[in-house]
């Protein structure tokens, strides 16, 4: 399950999540994951609701790389990971160009090797913390100790769809979170272009619902911009799909089912269902329900 896209927030924010995370665990879901906007932190909300709720594993789907130090990040990250015992994954992403460039006044530039300089980074903080590193796109030095106790290095998984991010996530990380990569997608792109024990967190949007055609709409509305995005308009190409939300699956729990089956049927080890949120409380709870007996 993938928080916060779409999700009711009250009067308190971290509140609310960890109320969330708290029924997502009562329904039997096993993950929950916290993308990052431009209102929480995805990590600390993480850190505390994988901490508040027993259990369940956290993890951020994803944290952009623009505007964050990979030491910065190691940091959260590890926090994270000593707050929750060990069930946290940090997800992280190169993020949009239009984005980078508009509202954190960043460059573009050789976005790739900002991703390999940046994982190396982050691979040395999170287990041997020592970090010494002068690259091209990225410098990093702790002058003081780095070690959190109580935090195993955690896993870290990239948002990689691309062969080139994929290439470098094989190499230096622990996975992939794709979404919208439909299963052909993953079983003839995505999974070959990794280790045999690389993680494959497959997400796309779902929703289980009587009011389909409207929540379709409502959907299509939400899901507009990815088509414009270039990573994201290329999977939606090798898909044969005009438009992101053509990657929903919106119905009944049978639907949500199905689909759910031919993701890992595809190669997914992980299937995590984004915009949850996005129609009633009861769709909501109907959606987390059917997710739930699938987990048992």
């Amino acid at each position: 399950m993938s928080l916060p896209s779409n999700a009711p927030v009250g009067a308190n924010a971290v509140d609310t999540y960890i109320e969330l995370t708290r029924a997502a665990a009562g329904v039997g879901l096993t993950q929950i994951w916290f993308a990052q906007l431009f209102d929480i932190d995805a990590i600390s909300v993480a850190a505390l609701a994988g901490r508040a709720v027993a259990g369940i594993e956290v993890g951020t789907g994803i944290v952009p790389m623009t505007g964050r130090h990979p030491l910065a990040v190691a940091q959260q990250a590890n926090t994270a990971q000593a707050a929750t015992g060990g069930r946290f994954t940090l997800g992280i992403g190169l993020g949009a160009k239009a984005v980078a460039e508009s509202s954190f006044g960043a460059t573009w530039d050789r976005p790739i090797k900002h991703l390999r300089e940046y994982l190396q980074v982050l691979r040395v903080a999170t287990s041997e913390h020592d970090v010494d590193f002068q690259g091209e796109t990225v410098v990093a030095k702790n002058f003081l100790p780095a070690k959190v106790p109580g935090a195993t290095p955690m896993p870290i998984i990239v948002a990689a769809m691309g062969p080139q991010a994929l290439k470098v996530t094989g190499e230096l990380a622990d996975g992939t979170i794709p979404f919208l990569a439909v299963p052909k997608v993953i079983e003839q792109d995505i999974v070959p272009a990794l280790p045999e024990t690389a993680r494959v967190v497959a997400t796309f949007p779902g929703l289980v619902t009587s009011n389909v055609d409207e929540m379709k709409a409502v959907a299509r509305q939400q899901l507009d911009i990815y088509g414009q995005i270039p990573s994201y308009r290329a999977v939606l190409d090798k898909a044969g799909l005009d438009h992101a939300v053509e990657a929903a699956v919106i119905g009944s729990e049978e639907d949500l089912a199905a689909e759910v089956r031919r993701y890992f049927d595809a190669g997914a080890t992980d299937v995590v269902v984004s915009h949850t949120g996005i129609g009633s409380a009861e769709d909501r709870e109907r959606t987390w329900a059917a997710l739930g007996r699938l987990a048992r």
